[in-house]
């Protein structure tokens, strides 16, 4: 059964499949689509289903429609941890932790056939966007995100339903653009040894030594990591001067 608002439920999932047949390499398309209208709201061509790539998405979405009262997904890594010993911490993933911290909540489907809606826009994508992008000769990933938002546009105005409820339960962000920025990236803490050193994705960093970084060994300070490769590393919301060692390095006070 259709939920009655617009906004109220957005099912969420990625597509990987020969988007543009054999004229570029196979890719995977994210896909936002209201339950209520059956409305497209989000599409993204990405390499992968990853953290990031649904960052990405869903930063768009956020400035363009607002926040949703909730996502519905299945059980793909980025949406839902397995064992509850994993890093970060509280069985929720880098994903579910943002947002929490934005207020949606995320729901996630036991089989394929619950979130039906979605996986029946993937097979109708599957068929009417590849015909669209093959007729418009696009044959890449950035040239086919810029083409996505003229077909969401065609396909909502022929397709799209009136929901039940006439309010649209998107909530706005009332947030500056650093903190979204903020909430949408990788966060984990890690623990300080004696050298003021730890581990990050197999690299040693050193924080350089200071007033305020002399008392935290034996603490936990907290990563912030972007898309773009930077790194922010934090205590108590203060971005703290560290140093990268790769993995074959060996890391002494004389370093």
């Amino acid at each position: 059964m259709r939920r009655e608002g617009y906004g109220e439920l957005v099912q969420i999932d990625g597509s990987d499949h020969r988007w543009f047949e054999d004229r570029g390499d196979q890719c995977t398309l994210l896909v936002f689509i209201d339950d209520a209208t059956g409305k497209l709201m989000q599409l993204r061509f990405v390499r992968s289903e990853s953290a990031f790539s649904y960052f990405e998405a869903l930063g768009l979405y956020l400035r363009e429609h607002g926040a949703p009262i909730a996502f519905y997904s299945d059980k793909h890594s980025v949406f839902r941890v397995a064992r509850k010993d994993a890093k970060g911490g509280q069985a929720m993933t880098q994903f579910g932790r943002a947002l929490c911290e934005l207020n949606i909540e995320i729901l996630c489907a036991n089989s394929s056939q619950a979130k039906g809606r979605v996986e029946r826009m993937n097979r109708t994508l599957q068929d009417r966007l590849v015909k669209a992008l093959r007729l418009a000769r696009i044959d890449d990933m950035e040239t086919g995100n810029a083409f996505l938002a003229s077909f969401m546009s065609r396909y909502n105005a022929r397709f799209s339903i009136v929901p039940a409820r006439c309010d649209d339960l998107h909530r706005p962000l009332n947030l500056a653009p650093d903190r979204l920025t903020e909430i949408l990236c990788k966060r984990e803490q890690r623990y300080v040894g004696t050298q003021l050193t730890f581990s990050f994705e197999r690299k040693r960093i050193m924080l350089a030594e200071t007033d305020v970084t002399r008392g935290l060994v034996g603490h936990y300070v907290e990563t912030y990591a972007y898309a773009d490769g930077r790194l922010d590393v934090r205590w108590k919301g203060y971005s703290l001067p560290y140093t990268v060692f790769d993995k074959d390095q060996r890391v002494t006070h004389a370093a």
